[in-house]
């Protein structure tokens, strides 16, 4: 078996790293294709160094541009890889334009996509990572979902339930891995000279950046913070807008905000799981912080991660100022609170999500779920009822009795559920998808 591995941004590098080492681990021949879309040394080469990865065999060196060119450049690069290399299965991972480029070039050269961290909805498509997402998801054959909430969003999507496996989320394996890392090589917090309590800071979408009225809510309830320091990374494009509207200034006189420049990923992590709070409008650090153990305060009114709210390790506050401070202010002098966040339970697993993947991947593979022709269930395809169970049945055991018969989701309790193997549905509503036997 050939898997042909698709990255671009150091998100999709740092959560695919333990997936390239199990890869490796099984002895499968892996193609690394890397759309450069984060282009300058640290990005490239030296980040590759730094986390132990092997080089990309394929780099396209894409650049900064605008989405459409930039994803056509990929396109038209990723698919001389593809027709020269014939993997079996492509693995592209999140939603980035990387991905959009790699899923929807495999998707028209009908070969196998593999989507890790499938199935999240945001529901906004102003945002192009959710356009980017749910493309992906199109193009797919196989999907490797965080958790059972994200399987939903596809069975909703009317994706077939056994092309769906709840894998955790790599960013788990990534945190752990990394970590041990960083704690060797890192040395940022001697160089910050930090003592006492911190808040990591980080603001980046144009949502919020490139707005005045929002921008000016958030710097006005970062004044107001108290008894932390704040340590804020600061992205060049977002020093711009804050100089542009007239807040950097304020920002960097105020004694609790230390302003620095952006940090490499292993001195970035290594002050991440030092910090006492996080404070961010990234979907991924929502990840990391509920890893890590960390209370999240996010700057956005929905999430593509809404498990993390869920589970109870993270708050959504917006952008208003008073929401903003008393949430701070709740769980900073409230202890029940802060240990309740901080205890959270990991809706994205134990660290596994690696050799998961890697075993679904092999057992697609030789139930020849890779070799791509017309599925001839678009034409048998008859219906969906829903069912109420009587008999004390498994989904495995109605599905081999009624074989023209795909359970699709079972209700249960007042909530949906994934229609996991073992499940019994007795005395239960179940969605079922119906075909013509031949």
């Amino acid at each position: 078996m050939k898997i042909a591995t698709v990255i671009g941004t150091r998100p999709e590098i740092i959560k695919m790293a333990p997936v390239l080492d199990e890869i490796e681990k099984m002895g499968i021949d892996n193609i690394l294709i890397h759309t450069g879309q984060h282009y300058d040394h640290e990005m490239s080469q030296q980040f590759f160094q730094d986390l132990k990865i092997k080089k990309p065999d394929y780099n396209i060196g894409v650049g900064s541009n605008s989405h459409g060119k930039q994803t056509a450049i990929m396109m038209e690069s990723i698919e001389n890889v593809l027709i020269e290399e014939n993997p079996d299965i492509i693995l592209v991972q999140g939603d980035t334009n990387a991905v959009l480029a790699g899923a929807l070039t495999a998707s028209k050269l009908h070969m196998a996509v593999g989507h890790v961290e499938a199935g999240l909805r945001s529901y906004d498509k102003t945002m192009p990572e959710e356009i980017n997402r749910q493309i992906a998801d199109i193009c797919s054959n196989i999907f490797f979902v965080p958790t059972e909430e994200s399987a939903i969003n596809l069975l909703f999507e009317n994706i077939n339930p056994h092309e769906i496996y709840i894998t955790g989320n790599t960013i788990v394996d990534a945190c752990n891995r990394h970590l041990k890392i960083a704690e060797d090589e890192s040395n940022i917090l001697n160089e910050l000279q930090i003592t006492g309590d911190i808040l990591i800071l980080t603001i980046h979408r144009a949502e919020n950046v490139d707005d005045p009225k929002r921008l000016k809510n958030i710097v006005d309830a970062l004044l107001e913070l108290k008894n932390i320091m704040v340590i804020f990374p600061v992205h060049p494009r977002t020093v711009k807008t804050l100089k542009k509207f007239g807040f950097y200034n304020t920002l960097e006189n105020s004694s609790h905000i230390k302003i620095i420049k952006p940090l490499g990923y292993l001195d970035f992590l290594l002050l991440l799981s030092k910090s006492k709070f996080i404070m961010t409008d990234s979907g991924g650090l929502q990840e990391e912080a509920i890893t890590l153990n960390i209370p999240c305060i996010t700057l956005r009114y929905n999430t593509e991660r809404p498990e993390t709210v869920k589970a109870g390790g993270n708050i959504l506050v917006g952008t208003n100022k008073d929401m903003i401070i008393d949430t701070y202010n709740r769980i900073s002098s409230d202890s029940t609170i802060f240990k309740k966040m901080e205890n959270a339970k990991n809706p994205y697993g134990n660290g596994q999500s690696s050799k998961n993947i890697l075993k679904a991947v092999i057992n697609e593979y030789n139930n020849g779920k890779f070799d791509i022709s017309l599925p001839k269930h678009i034409k048998s395809f008859v219906g969906r009822e829903v069912l109420r169970i009587q008999e004390n049945i498994t989904v495995t055991e109605y599905e081999e009795k009624y074989p023209s018969s795909t359970v699709n989701m079972i209700f249960m309790d007042n909530e949906i559920k994934f229609p996991h193997p073992d499940v019994n549905l007795k005395d239960r509503n179940v969605l079922i998808n119906k075909f013509k036997t031949n």
